[in-house]
């Protein structure tokens, strides 16, 4: 058995985080000690693990409700499963997308002021007038 603080040394998840995930139903809410400290089993510890993987991995709060509620039925096929992950990639794929033309536009904005004042900055102005931007980048 663990405590919270031994559980959260184990998976390196902050005590008011553990918290949050018992509150939130993610993490079941383990039995009590006689001084009413939380102790946690393995699977309590398992569990903690695998949402700080999942979360690590971008996976919103209520994909990973969803899959805790996928692995409590071993048998049923992992099509649900796959489909969680494969949105969640999506998602990551359209985020690098939207960084890769940040990145662009912040590296235009950088190398483009030759000025030597503040007063003719092409950063500042940049950042002033959106229509000095070489593409849409939000």
């Amino acid at each position: 058995m663990y405590s919270i603080g031994e559980l959260s040394r184990q998976t390196e998840v902050k005590v008011p985080t553990i918290r949050y995930y018992e509150q939130m139903g993610l993490l079941e809410a383990p039995e009590r000690s006689g001084g009413n400290q939380r102790r946690y089993d393995e699977k309590g510890l398992e569990r903690l693990a695998f949402i700080k993987h999942a979360r690590e991995l971008g996976l919103p709060i209520e994909a990973i409700r969803e899959l805790i509620r996928l692995s409590a039925h071993p048998d049923r096929p992992c099509d649900d499963a796959d489909r969680i992950v494969k949105d969640q990639l999506q998602a990551v794929r359209r985020r690098i997308e939207k960084l890769k033309r940040l990145e662009s536009e912040l590296e235009r904005i950088a190398t483009g002021c030759e000025a030597d004042h503040i007063g003719d900055c092409y950063v500042i102005r940049a950042l002033t007038d959106h229509d000095l931007c070489a593409h849409e980048h939000v």
